[in-house]
């Protein structure tokens, strides 16, 4: 059996997640652990059994033994990190979202392409037993004239930014906020199932830091809208809805979709309980292990394509709503 050999940067709890989640395949071998902290390195390494660790992340690249990396940095440095280990021959799944605009993920696509490996950006909902009930029953729903779809978690780290404390959660520099790290489980999904949308608007609360601390984004598809809230700073209990002429499908949560139902005009009912794992990253990890053992440069569920096409939604989403990062002199061309 091929063993897959992983280098990790990140020492936050989405990388142990991840850990977690990759150890149910049986492929899966952690070697290495990056940190700019030898001190974060060493225990994180320790605590997750890492062969190895890592201060330096040109000499963890250039460790031939590595064959994958797992990215759960800021948002901002997704793109370099990423491009630094494909160019070094590493096949890369870069946690959501992929980068921090459209034109750095084209960057990493042609970088991919160029080095003939794995790139996949690490969104699990699409690839969760819940996603493809909903989308196998999505044709009982009939003409789709509405999708409703909300995700909101307070932030942890909300109250310690309102006083004023140093915190990486609402920073532009980091190319982080709402709609990037909460409203993408609510629109990746929509561009799966329905792709790119005719029009953008958005609408977005804008918290110190500037980013956005919570917002809503409408994508017209001429037939039927797709309503997308999220939110850093409240809470939401409301299920996702997709409206059609003959029936409308509410899953459970957008992110982690446990339950499906189906009520049809009628007014009966047909229920799908979905099985989720606890360690529910395996199954990008899983994914993305398969796509290297069968040399595919790209997932067939999460394709370039609908990374990119996430990208260019929140880019014009953000735009409008005056969220701007240091890393989007690129898309507006400044130097």
């Amino acid at each position: 059996m091929k063993r897959v050999k992983f280098g990790t940067i990140g020492t936050s709890w989405i990388t142990e997640a991840f850990i977690r989640g990759a150890r149910h395949c049986e492929e899966f071998e952690l070697w290495a652990i990056y940190s700019r902290s030898e001190d974060k390195a060493k225990a994180f390494a320790e605590k997750n059994n890492a062969v190895k660790y890592y201060t330096d992340l040109n000499e963890m690249l250039s460790d031939k033994e590595i064959d994958a990396v797992y990215i759960a940095s800021p948002n901002s440095l997704h793109a370099e990190q990423a491009i630094k280990a494909m160019n070094a021959g590493k096949h890369v799944i870069c946690e959501k979202p992929v980068t921090s605009n459209a034109v750095e993920f084209k960057e990493m696509m042609e970088t991919a392409k160029k080095n003939g490996v794995t790139l996949m950006e690490a969104f699990k909902s699409t690839l969760m037993p819940g996603f493809f009930k909903y989308k196998e029953i999505l044709w009982k729903a009939g003409q789709i004239r509405s999708v409703f779809a909300d995700f909101g978690k307070y932030s942890s780290r909300y109250d310690a930014h309102k006083r004023g404390e140093d915190v990486n959660t609402f920073k532009a520099e980091f190319s982080n906020g709402a709609l990037m790290d909460l409203g993408v489980y609510c629109l990746y999904p929509v561009i799966k199932l329905f792709g790119e949308p005719k029009d953008v608007k958005a609408f977005s609360a804008i918290v110190p830091g500037g980013v956005d601390g919570a917002g809503v984004t409408i994508l017209d598809y001429e037939d039927f809208t797709a309503t997308l809230k999220y939110s850093k700073v409240g809470n939401s209990y409301l299920p996702t809805e997709i409206q059609g002429e003959d029936a409308t499908i509410i899953i459970d949560r957008i992110n982690q979709p446990r339950t499906v139902e189906i009520i049809y005009r009628n007014g009966e009912k047909e229920l799908f309980n979905c099985e989720l794992m606890d360690d529910d990253m395996y199954y990008e990890a899983r994914e993305f292990i398969d796509c290297i053992l069968n040399e595919k440069t790209e997932s067939d569920i999460n394709d370039h394509e609908t990374s990119l096409t996430v990208m260019k939604v929140m880019d014009n989403a953000r735009l409008q709503s005056g969220v701007l990062y240091p890393a989007d002199k690129k898309i507006l061309g400044e130097k």
